[in-house]
């Protein structure tokens, strides 16, 4: 695993000029994959896409809905066929939802067809963030300190598996792009075999 210190992009940026494998980022809620994974994919000239959006459009309802009529298992499986479908697509950038990573399914198949970025938040930079937001079915069960305390103690040591740690702050966007950027390129640097993935651009 590579991780990226928050000031690592301070001394020489790095540059990439093709990425293998789609770009998985994973972490909680409020972790900033969707906002991250847009500037990201604007730097590396690929399409962006959010698992979440993906979700609701093959669903036709949208994700509290689905949690609301169907349960959390419901929507799993649709989470789990959504994500490996985006998997078998051209590179891209993909933004998934924070109880993704956790599915053995999921994770493997990331393993194997993309590189997985974990953007790890602290508490009160999650905080700042969902409130923003009504529609985290999660937080709506509790109080949300409590429900990201808990989140963050059963899902960090999964999401500590990724291939890539950053942390996430509330820096300027641009400075935690070059972060991810930094990280897979070391990434890449450590394994050259993922640089011969078939079908990479």
């Amino acid at each position: 695993m590579t991780a990226v210190s928050s000031t690592a992009s301070l001394d020489k940026p790095a540059r990439l000029e093709r990425v293998p494998r789609t770009i998985v980022l994973v972490g909680l809620m409020g972790a900033g994959k969707s906002a991250i994974g847009r500037r990201l994919a604007t730097r590396l000239g690929l399409p962006f896409v959010d698992a979440d959006n993906e979700i609701e459009r093959a669903a036709g309802q949208t994700i509290p809905e689905i949690f609301a009529q169907h349960g959390e298992a419901a929507f799993r499986a649709g989470e789990r066929r959504v994500i490996a479908r985006l998997l078998a697509e051209p590179v891209h950038v993909l933004a998934t939802g924070g109880g993704a990573f956790m599915d053995p399914q999921t994770r493997a198949l990331v393993k194997e067809r993309g590189i997985s970025v974990w953007l790890k938040a602290e508490l009160d930079v999650l905080l700042r963030r969902t409130a923003r937001r009504s529609n985290r079915p999660l937080l709506n069960s509790g109080d949300p300190a409590e429900v990201l305390t808990r989140l963050m103690e059963l899902r960090g040591p999964t999401y500590a598996t990724a291939d890539i740690t950053v942390q996430s702050t509330d820096g300027p966007p641009d400075t935690m792009v070059q972060r991810v950027i930094d990280g897979i390129a070391a990434h890449l640097a450590a394994n050259p075999e993922l640089m011969l993935a078939e079908g990479a651009p």
